[in-house]
Formats: C-alpha cells, structure tokens, sequence
C-alpha cells in the first residue's frame, strides 16, 4: 500500500498570518513539520497558496506544489495537490502545517488503520486524562468523538458526548473515557475525490465540524487511539508556548 504525506500551508490566517513561515530555532515552522512526517512517509509534499511557502520549502529541499486561494479546507487542497502529482497513491494523509510536533508514532497509527479493508478514512483520537479539569471537558474548541466496538466514529461534537445521567459533571472523567478529536486525516485517494464534491451537511453546519460531513453521507472513519498529546498553534502566543516546549528538547 501506497501513501502519500501532504500538508496544507496557507499564509493568510486571522489569528496568525504567515504562521507557517514563524521561526522556530533557525528552521520555519513549516520545515520543522516537514521534517517530522518525512521520518514516517517517503513521500511528502507541501500543499500552498502562496509564494513565499513555495520558496521557502523549495529552499530547503522540500517538495512542494502551488494550488488554489479559494479552498474552504485543508482537506479540498489537499486533493488537487494529489491531482496535481499526476501519480497514484493509494492512501493520503493529511497533516496540518501548524503541528511541528507531530510525531511520527501518530503518522503510523493512522497508516496501520487501513490494514483494515473497510476503513475508508482515518483520524486519530485521544483520551482525556482523569486528572483534566471539567473546563477543558467543556471547552467548545477541543471536539470531542464517540466510538462504536469496532474503533469507528460515530459522532463528533463540541459539546461534550456521552452525557453522564446521574452523576455531577466534575465526576464524569472518572466514570467514563472520553476521547478528543486529533486534527490528522487519512483517507483512500478515491474517498477523497468523492468527498471533496459533497456539499455541506447540516450537523456539520451545526458544529463547524468538516468530518460529520463524511459520517452523514455513510463514510467509515476508523480511529487510531494515542496517547501522544500534540499541540497546534493557532496565535502569536501559541508560538511562544510552543518554543518553550520546544527549547526543552535540544541538546
């Protein structure tokens, strides 16, 4: 089986515009998650709007490809950098530019959920700890998902899913596991041409929630559990936390 990394880079952002050009120890942001998802995939491209992404990816010897500014999702980028490739591959992944942390253990969770046939798309979950506070249970920007016996979503929501009857919220992560959504998406190249063509749905109206599209229109998402935290940065201040972190780990 065949897989191809892509990552989706705009510069235009609300919160952090040119965000996957942020300096990071010498090495952008974008090389930074570059380098970490070319450890787990041969093959990796960088999917961007912009020129200045596509100089500097070129400039440190990364594959990368010029698409669209009017895509509505990373997902939407991502299939016409597939098309563009003029190569087929039986799996894509979809990693978002503003995870220079992502490890490669998590890339290869989400490839092993297609060694199972019906697994159509794959994403990957994991568990809130016992010893989270109920406000970040609660937090409307950390999407929540629920899994049938066979590791499958069956929903995705911001609020929180289950509801514990019977019991005061405070307790509710001790009784029962709760699994938040991890932004990294795989999905079998002919799924995602079908997917890019569906229009909006209205759970994912509702929640602003892209992937209930997919579960409203009867697509199979399997979901690789880990219990590796990753951290996306959205602002300015993102960053710096993130460099924090960061400085930690060099020698």
């Amino acid at each position: 089986m065949t897989f191809l990394g892509i990552i989706p880079a705009r510069y235009a952002s609300t919160r952090f515009p040119g965000k996957p050009l942020a300096d990071m120890f010498g090495k952008t942001m974008i090389q930074r998650v570059y380098e970490q998802v070319i450890l787990a995939l041969d093959n990796v491209t960088v999917a961007t709007d912009d020129e200045r992404i596509f100089s500097a990816v070129e400039s440190f010897g990364g594959k990368v490809v010029m698409t669209s500014s009017h895509h509505k999702s990373g997902t939407d980028r991502c299939f016409e950098a597939y098309t563009k490739l003029d190569k087929f591959y039986d799996v894509i992944v979809n990693i978002q530019g503003d995870e220079p942390f992502i490890k490669p253990s998590q890339i290869q969770l989400i490839k092993n959920c297609f060694e199972e046939k019906e697994t159509q798309i794959a994403t990957l979950i994991r568990p809130f700890d016992e010893k989270d506070d109920f406000e970040t249970l609660f937090n409307p920007n950390t999407p929540k998902v629920i899994i049938n016996n066979k590791q499958q979503a069956v929903y995705f929501s911001r609020s929180v899913i289950p509801y514990c009857r019977g019991l005061h919220h405070t307790e509710w992560l001790k009784n029962h596991t709760y699994y938040k959504h991890i932004g990294l998406y795989a999905y079998r190249s002919e799924v995602l041409k079908e997917i890019t063509v569906l229009p909006p749905s209205a759970l994912e109206k509702a929640e602003s929630l892209e992937q209930l599209r997919w579960i409203e229109n009867g697509y199979i998402l399997k979901t690789g559990i880990t219990t590796e935290e990753t951290i996306g940065i959205d602002t300015p201040e993102d960053l710096e936390k993130a460099l924090g972190m960061f400085y930690k780990t060099l020698d």
